[in-house]
């Protein structure tokens, strides 16, 4: 137990982190944070203020879909920098594993899984073929940035440079409808 002497008095760090994430996962969960307050005997002031010390970022929230991709951890890293919500990155060989190994009521299912978690997002920035970015742009009703990795079929892992997406990453907050990039 880490303990911390403040004047008199003697506080557990320990405590203080469980407390912490009592709080957060209570958020988390969908309680407000009056609610939150209630529940724990705090004020909720507290609550907001705890919030504020620890926010990354304010908005929408981003998912990053792409295959195949030959940089895949280079833009998996890129994506956890800038705080990307959901990241779905696969390659060439990931695509063919990830459709052999399931039966094909399993795959429709973990399809239309992903699609549905997809929706929860305000925007997904989405690398693919011509047509997977079209197809993207009218699947979902909520914003699309397309960004063209190549012409369809795409049977190779391609390179999408991460200047491109660090730009679209900066500027997220004013776009506000479909667009497509070109590689």
């Amino acid at each position: 137990m880490k303990l911390i002497r403040i004047g008199e008095k003697v506080i557990s760090e320990d405590k203080l982190e469980q407390e912490i994430t009592r709080i957060l996962k209570l958020r988390t969960e969908g309680l407000t944070q009056g609610e939150v307050a209630r529940k724990l005997g705090i004020e909720r002031t507290f609550v907001s203020r705890l919030e504020s010390l620890g926010e990354i970022r304010k908005g929408k929230k981003i998912a990053l879909v792409g295959f195949p991709i030959k940089n895949k951890q280079e833009l998996l890293l890129l994506a956890e920098r800038f705080g990307i919500d959901y990241t779905l990155i696969l390659t060439q060989q990931e695509r063919y594993d990830f459709m052999e190994k399931r039966n094909k009521i399993e795959l429709f299912n973990d399809i239309l899984a992903i699609i549905t978690h997809l929706l929860d997002f305000d925007v997904i920035i989405f690398l693919g073929s011509n047509k997977r970015v079209d197809f993207a742009e009218k699947l979902f009703s909520i914003q699309v940035i397309g960004i063209e990795i190549g012409e369809s079929p795409i049977t190779e892992d391609q390179y999408v440079k991460p200047e491109v997406l660090e730009n679209i990453f900066q500027e997220i907050k004013i776009f506000s409808t479909h667009r497509s990039i070109k590689k």
